[in-house]
């Protein structure tokens, strides 16, 4: 474990600040709560196999508990990797010495600031990462979610330089061994994904994508997709075979070009996106990572399969899948990182029912479903403020949807839906 005299020294950039050993004392007492729940479940581990799990920790609700019962909860389910959409620094804080790699995100709206004025990437790392390393490891940082498949011109031309801007200010402190730059994207950036090995990205895409490309090959950075089999399912319930995207018995589906077969939909997702980077005259290899994947438990009427007998099996599958540590039929030996979407119910998602029902546990901290995990009791009542501050002892949490301000520290609106852009997906 990282003792807190280490948090901040001069090997990131600057020496402390009054502000920061403010920020270093607040953190070392949040280690001692983490340390408390450590003795009450096994520490975060690697699954069976050496594959590792990922889960998406998103909190746009008013009801859940603190962090330091969502460290709980993913020690129950042998989590050592998790996902947030911001920086926020009291979940950073309460994980500090848990051994959990965090992955951090930048938010649409400062794409286009970081792309104009590198010094708001320098102020931004100042403000979200250097408070929380070494203490709390934070091994990648997203730029943006899904902002190829949106409509807004000026943000495509500003992902790449807004990257570029962040892993320089990474750089200048020393710190892209231990943080790598990348962002994510709905499996909309493909024009097709059918067989695997035919998928390509979408033409209008490429001049945005094939740089971007050689930028994640160049600093040793991932490609992230969301990828949700429940889409391609909800979209064509009569011919879509649940099993298939359920990863349960199957006849499966061959690939005539390559004689792959496929027995469920996310390997042929992941391979469709492996065979678009070869497709876009890219030959140096890009690691994939599923960023976000999920089933919901509960949705609108005409939200077909949303069901906790559903998500339980497609989850608890997935799980037992990664602990296996296997790769996909188009490469076997490597073993494919997946976060799951998502820890918690978040009741203040818009959209479908489906939105706020992908969590694995509820509020509560009582799981949604059964996965096959003996999870923690949590106690407590906690009900979040509108301003996302926690009130008492245990209060509710509103994590903001990243910083804001001139410094980029201020707060954000926490906002954001489950791959939107991916309600287009095809299978």
């Amino acid at each position: 474990m990282a003792t807190i005299s280490n948090v901040v020294t001069n090997t990131y950039c600057a020496s402390p600040t009054p502000l920061l050993r403010r920020r270093a004392t607040a953190m070392a007492l949040r280690v001692q709560l983490v340390l408390a729940v450590a003795v009450v479940v096994p520490a975060l581990g690697v699954a069976a196999g050496g594959a590792t799990l990922g889960v998406n920790y998103g909190q746009v609700a008013d009801n859940l508990p603190p962090p330091q019962a969502a460290a709980m909860l993913l020690r129950s389910l042998n989590a050592t990797k998790v996902k947030l959409y911001d920086a926020d620094a009291r979940v950073l804080s309460a994980f500090a010495g848990s051994g959990a790699d965090f992955t951090v995100g930048l938010p649409d709206r400062l794409v286009p600031r970081l792309a104009a004025d590198p010094s708001a990437a320098a102020a931004w790392v100042r403000a979200n990462i250097l408070p929380h390393i070494p203490a709390t490891s934070i091994t990648a940082v997203t730029v943006g979610n899904e902002v190829l498949t949106g409509n807004d011109s000026a943000m495509l031309r500003s992902l790449l330089p807004a990257m570029q801007s962040l892993h320089a200010a990474l750089a200048a402190c020393n710190l892209t061994s231990r943080v790598v730059v990348t962002t994510a994207h709905s499996l909309a950036v493909l024009s097709s994904s059918f067989p695997p090995s035919s998928a390509a990205f979408r033409r209008e895409l490429l001049p945005y994508m094939a740089p971007l490309l050689a930028f994640l090959a160049k600093t040793g950075s991932p490609f992230l997709i969301n990828a949700y089999p429940y889409f391609a399912y909800k979209g064509d319930p009569e011919h879509v075979d649940l099993n298939y995207v359920l990863f349960e018995a199957n006849a499966g589906v061959g690939d005539p070009a390559t004689g792959l077969r496929y027995d469920n939909m996310l390997h042929a997702q992941v391979d469709a996106v492996r065979a678009a980077i070869c497709r876009a005259n890219y030959g140096k290899a890009v690691e994939i990572r599923v960023s976000e994947t999920g089933w919901p438990s509960r949705g609108d009427d005409d939200e077909a399969g949303a069901t906790p007998e559903n998500a339980a099996r497609y989850n608890g599958n997935l799980m037992r899948l990664v602990a296996q540590g296997k790769g996909t039929p188009a490469a076997p030996g490597e073993a494919l990182q997946v976060y799951v979407f998502a820890l918690f119910n978040e009741d203040m998602k818009p959209g479908p029912a489906s939105e706020r029902h992908y969590g694995l546990f509820k509020p509560d901290g009582t799981p949604a479903y059964d996965v096959g995990v003996k999870a923690p009791t949590i106690g407590g009542s906690w009900k979040g403020r509108a301003n996302g501050t926690s009130g008492g002892g245990a209060g509710g949490l509103v994590v903001a949807e990243g910083p804001g301000g001139a410094d980029g520290a201020g707060q954000g609106t926490g906002f954001y839906t489950v791959s939107a852009a991916a309600h287009k997906v095809i299978d």
